[in-house]
């Protein structure tokens, strides 16, 4: 599926996957996300209730915590979210200054990636990947299938 091919909807983000992350406190969880990480808010739904955010051509909702959605426990990892970015020195530092939780300083893989992890302040967890090359999936042990 290819995000060109679907209907366009301007209540919804046009990224083919969009993933829906938990926060005890959407405009907080929001604030901070733009600071931290440069996303940019495009749609809010209600004061609290949700939030469209956009992340280079992609998108993540905040979500409030409501019946059985909650944000993940300390020490607990359910998800990470990849984001592809274009400086990962530049981007962990802005992240570190903003209160990021680094838990991988950028770092070069063998498949043409430098990645960093961080953790916000809900516990989530983000891997930032800058391409530094294209590499052939056998080149480091991957199959195309």
């Amino acid at each position: 599926m290819d995000s060109d091919s679907l209907r366009s909807n301007r209540s919804i983000p046009s990224s083919p996957v969009i993933p829906v992350l938990v926060y005890p406190d959407v405009r907080e969880a929001v604030e901070w996300l733009a600071d931290a990480f440069g996303f940019v808010e495009r749609v809010r739904i209600g004061e609290n209730h949700r939030s469209q955010l956009k992340v280079g051509e992609g998108a993540v909702i905040v979500a409030d915590v409501r019946n059985d959605r909650r944000p993940p426990r300390p020490g607990e990892e359910t998800h990470s979210v990849v984001v592809r970015i274009e400086d990962a020195n530049a981007h962990c530092e802005r992240a570190r200054t903003h209160g990021a939780r680094i838990l991988m300083e950028p770092t070069d893989f063998e498949y043409g990636e430098r990645q960093y992890l961080a953790e916000d302040h809900a516990g989530h967890r983000w891997t930032f990947s800058e391409t530094l090359r294209d590499v052939a999936p056998e080149e480091w042990g991957g199959t195309t299938t």
